[in-house]
């Protein structure tokens, strides 16, 4: 996608891709940091892409972004959602969706080894 049509998308629609990106990037690690059992895979996975450990996430990148990821992280952080998981606050939830945000968009950009990259920093930082 050209940056135009990135751009022209809604922030949502890009968390709605960097959710699953994120969960993916997520899911591998673990798959090879070799837990066996699929329901330890599982709950390590909900511990990791819930609202406030990608929180955490996005403080650790906040200061890697560039201007233009900064921009999105910043649509992400400001977009207006319907509701709030209970077990998040709202700016954890906010933090959460501008990750997601960030991560979707990068995605649909083709910037596959920008994601990894910055996946790794979440990862190395956060212990994952």
């Amino acid at each position: 996608m050209t940056r135009a049509e990135l751009n022209a998308l809604s922030v949502l629609s890009l968390a709605h891709v960097g959710d699953a990106v994120y969960e993916l990037l997520v899911r591998t690690r673990l798959a090879e940091g070799g837990k066996g059992r699929v329901a330890d895979l599982h709950r390590a996975a909900v511990s990791i892409v819930r609202a406030p450990a990608q929180a955490k996430a996005a403080a650790v990148i906040l200061p890697l972004l560039t201007e233009e990821e900064r921009a999105v992280y910043k649509r992400g952080r400001n977009s207006h959602v319907n509701s709030v998981p209970h077990a998040a606050s709202k700016a954890e939830y906010h933090a959460a969706t501008a990750l997601e945000a960030v991560f979707g968009w990068l995605h649909l950009a083709g910037e596959g080894e920008r994601v990894r990259e910055l996946f790794a920093a979440i990862a190395e930082a956060l212990n994952y």
